[in-house]
């Protein structure tokens, strides 16, 4: 596997600095018992992992769905509709007659799934969402296209600041993270039960959520300011994360904590900049992936923008072998789903270039690719995204075992959905 070729810090961090854009925040029985505790293991890119001895390896387990294709199945596709199943792209449109090339995205090329989000950055219009009416149609639609398969579609509902579904276009308010965080398992159960049933309600089979960064700096303008952290004590993050995805799985929707490996001691939006969190991170923030991972809780992880000098001083996590291969999927024993932030971040695309950041982001260990297709619109996204994807297989860089597996991944996470 190829490994991300070096880079100055230096030059990265000029790279990104400046850059500017809109905010798009990306995004059941309560527990009775604490999670048992596990001190993580990272490494440096130099180092020697280490597995934690008692972590629990694998995938989520979910009862089979006999309209869910086969792994032989989906292996027998056309290596272009297998990379599409690695994409999760994002679209204008409240139904699907709105955007003509997302419906033959998914029905003709086999996209994997779609994100909504409630407004448009460029125009600042309604982008998905108007109404729970309007919502089911749209899903319900999108669904149809990809009848024999399972469709992934996603949203950010975490609540508070990040809430796409909210009480202006007719669903019911939802508190912060940090509103709730502090008060028990049984408020905890609670608010995450109303955020599941509403996206089950809507049709919708994925949250970006919930965020298990610890508020570690509550200045941070990505997560503490904005009340997007449950504590900044690592085990409360854990235990009330826990009830929030069992929450989910009650309604039959699959989560993706975020943000590996922990943003939560960051001073910059990674939506305006890769935040560098090399002299403030700890290895408490990690904690809560390594106890959820004992606990058997963990659905998906996704893999943010941050450089991380402790772990890999080259790249950002998202774009990290050293970070995704090693300190996640070797040291935490974790081979499920990884999902990247979006990759359509300026600060991604500025400092190493649209398709190399594709690549390195594949070759790191990430199964899904997110695109949110907001700070630069392109209705050809997903065509682009498989023309390179595909080019790197015929070239060598990536291969189509490494594709496969990840569809494998996503196939075990979504079977039932």
């Amino acid at each position: 596997m190829t490994e991300p070729a070096p880079i100055a810090r230096r030059t990265f961090l000029r790279g990104i600095a400046g850059l500017a854009g809109g905010l798009v925040l990306s995004a059941c029985a309560p527990a009775s018992t604490p999670l048992p505790s596990v001190a993580a293991t990272v490494s440096s890119s130099a180092g020697s992992p280490t597995p934690p001895p008692t972590a629990t390896p694998g995938t989520p387990s979910a009862p089979p769905a006999s309209s869910a294709p086969s792994a032989t199945a989906t292996a027998a596709l056309p290596l272009r509709q297998r990379i599409a199943r690695l994409l999760i792209v994002g679209f204008r449109g409240l139904t699907v007659d709105d955007a003509p090339w997302i419906r033959k995205a998914i029905a003709d090329d086999g996209l994997g799934g779609v994100i909504l989000f409630d407004r448009d950055q460029a125009s600042g219009g309604a982008r998905n969402v108007k109404s729970p009416a309007q919502v089911r149609k749209l899903t319900a639609d999108l669904r149809a296209l990809a009848p024999h398969r399972p469709l992934i579609i996603g949203i950010d509902q975490e609540g508070g600041v990040v809430t796409r579904l909210s009480p202006k276009y007719g669903y019911p308010a939802v508190e912060s993270e940090a509103a709730v965080g502090e008060r028990g398992d049984a408020a905890i159960g609670v608010w995450a039960s109303g955020i599941a049933a509403t996206l089950a309600d809507a049709g919708i089979n994925y949250n970006f959520a919930p965020v298990v960064d610890v508020n570690v700096n509550p200045t941070n303008p990505a997560i503490g300011a904005l009340d997007r952290s449950f504590s900044a004590d690592a085990q409360t993050v854990a235990q009330d994360a826990a009830v929030a995805i069992r929450a989910h799985r009650a309604a039959g929707v699959r989560t993706a904590m975020k943000h590996f490996p922990g943003l939560g001691s960051a001073s910059t939006n990674t939506d305006f900049g890769v935040a560098d969190v090399t002299a403030t991170w700890s290895v408490k923030e990690i904690d809560p992936y390594g106890e959820l991972l004992v606990a058997g809780l963990v659905d998906s992880i996704m893999v943010g923008h941050i450089v991380n000098g402790q772990i890999d001083p080259n790249a950002p996590a998202s774009l990290s072998s050293a970070t995704v291969n090693i300190s996640l999927r070797r040291n935490l024993a974790w081979d499920g789903v990884c999902v990247t932030d979006d990759m359509g971040a300026a600060a991604i695309t500025e400092a190493f270039g649209f398709a190399d950041a594709i690549g390195l982001a594949l070759e790191a260990g990430n199964d899904l690719l997110l695109f949110a297709n907001q700070q630069s619109y392109d209705a050809k996204l997903p065509g682009k995204v498989i023309d390179i994807v595909e080019g790197f297989v015929n070239s060598g860089r990536l291969t189509e075992a490494q594709i496969d597996h990840s569809i494998e991944r996503i196939e075990a996470l979504f079977a039932d959905r």
